[in-house]
């Protein structure tokens, strides 16, 4: 795409933060990150993720909270079957276990204890995203 007016805020290539090179090698066992957007990636952005999940595993993210809403979706990767997802994932809201088998969004209200993320199966790859509110990805353990 030419330079213009408005091309900084179209992301088309990855821009990860600085992970743990032990962290980004243990999520290429089981997730394909497709684009990261934050307010270091595009000034004045809130925080996205997206992903697909193409094996089981278990999410590196422990129980935590954010200072901020979330959002998180799965969602199936088949056009004629939108709603099975194609897996299955147990995702936990405090202390409430859910098993996620359908395309799904999910609410995560700040201070909301939540993970882990487990992904059970994966028939098909999942599409997953999260979007965080404040400009970057920041967590912390529910005191």
């Amino acid at each position: 795409m030419p330079n213009s007016k408005y091309d900084k805020y179209v992301v088309t290539d990855l821009k990860t933060p600085n992970f743990r090179p032990e962290f980004v090698e243990a999520y290429k066992k089981y997730a394909s990150r497709i684009l990261w957007m934050d307010k270091n990636v595009v000034p004045g952005a809130f925080q996205m993720n997206c992903s697909w999940y193409l094996n089981p595993a278990t999410h590196e993210g422990k129980s935590h909270v954010h200072d901020v809403d979330e959002i998180i979706g799965f969602f199936s990767n088949d056009s004629n079957n939108p709603y099975e997802l194609g897996g299955e994932i147990e995702f936990w809201l405090e202390d409430e276990k859910f098993l996620i088998s359908r395309s799904t969004l999910i609410f995560i209200p700040a201070g909301m204890n939540h993970c882990p993320l487990i992904i059970r199966r994966a028939d098909r790859p999942v599409f997953h995203f999260s979007v965080i509110t404040g400009g970057t990805y920041q967590q912390k353990t529910k005191e």
